[in-house]
């Protein structure tokens, strides 16, 4: 059985003591691939250097929201918009260009917290998904508290745009309108959390063919691990935060999560998810 953790960042710090250990454990948990994903400029390029070290990591490179005030000047351009640092963005597509980079992203709108300008998150991710669509590559789209804005930015880029809505947790319009524009849908460690009560019967709705699996390493650790210390050393409890560090080879117990909720072998929602995952980012 092959499991593809379609969304993490083995950049973290949390991950500097003991990531060869980190990715050897996905790797002997099944988890023959995994993309690990940028948010700004110098964690794209670590993201790249990772990929170019281990075999079966790839790299998405971006912006996060929360880092789109970083790239944007303040004064108004003279179209009336937010001045963006084009140099930011000529260094973001010389990355994308790079070998092992499959993705546009971590990319997206975050209206939960106050990290930057709705209008600077929202300018900056118009100009990603026009590199992406110049670029021919997938986007790896954040969203939190921001379905319209998020919906009306990406309805005004090229149909021909493909992506993932990452670790959805919004509501069944979200998820009927990311169907219908041709986004798949990535599913994180929440689908164990006994307080999402909404998202199996989302999780139900969504075809097989457009659900991706994910962990959001070293976010978002999965039931029954939450909580708990893992039953493999981690080389510290500090780094292992308390039993919340979240790693890839846990990205099986959001496999088994799905499985349970849609009446699938484990096996089949591997295979499936992996076949998904594989074709969003081009990957043979």
């Amino acid at each position: 059985m092959e499991l593809f953790d379609s969304h993490n960042h083995l950049e973290s710090r949390q991950f500097d003591a003991d990531r060869d250990q980190v990715i050897a454990r996905a790797q002997s948990a099944g988890v023959t691939r995994l993309l690990t994903c940028g948010s700004d400029l110098s964690t794209s390029e670590a993201e790249i250097a990772l990929a170019r070290v281990y075999k079966g990591v790839y790299a998405a490179v971006g912006i996060h929201a929360h880092q789109a005030r970083t790239v944007v000047r303040r004064g108004p351009n003279e179209k009336g918009g937010l001045e963006l640092d084009e140099g930011a963005f000529e260094r973001l597509e010389r990355l994308a260009k790079s070998p092992g980079v499959v993705a546009i992203g971590e990319i997206g709108l975050d209206y939960h917290y106050d990290f930057s300008p709705c209008e600077a998150q929202r300018a900056v991710l118009e100009r990603q998904l026009a590199l992406a669509s110049e670029l021919s590559l997938p986007v790896i789209l954040h969203n939190r508290e921001s379905d319209d804005d998020l919906r009306r930015v990406v309805e005004a880029a090229p149909r021909s745009l493909c992506g993932v809505l990452h670790c959805f947790l919004a509501d069944q319009e979200m998820a009927d309108w990311a169907l219908a524009r041709g986004l798949y849908i990535g599913i994180a460690g929440p689908i164990t959390f006994a307080n999402v009560r909404h998202l199996p019967d989302i999780v139900r709705r969504i075809p097989l063919e457009r659900l991706l699996i994910e962990t959001d390493a070293p976010y978002l650790r999965p039931r029954p691990w939450r909580g708990h210390v893992l039953p493999f050393p981690t080389n510290s409890e500090k780094r292992d935060s308390g039993g919340q560090r979240n790693e890839p080879a846990l990205v099986r117990y959001v496999a088994e999560r799905l499985a349970e909720i849609l009446g699938l072998p484990l096996e089949e929602l591997a295979r499936r998810t992996t076949e998904n995952a594989c074709r969003l980012f081009g990957l043979s």
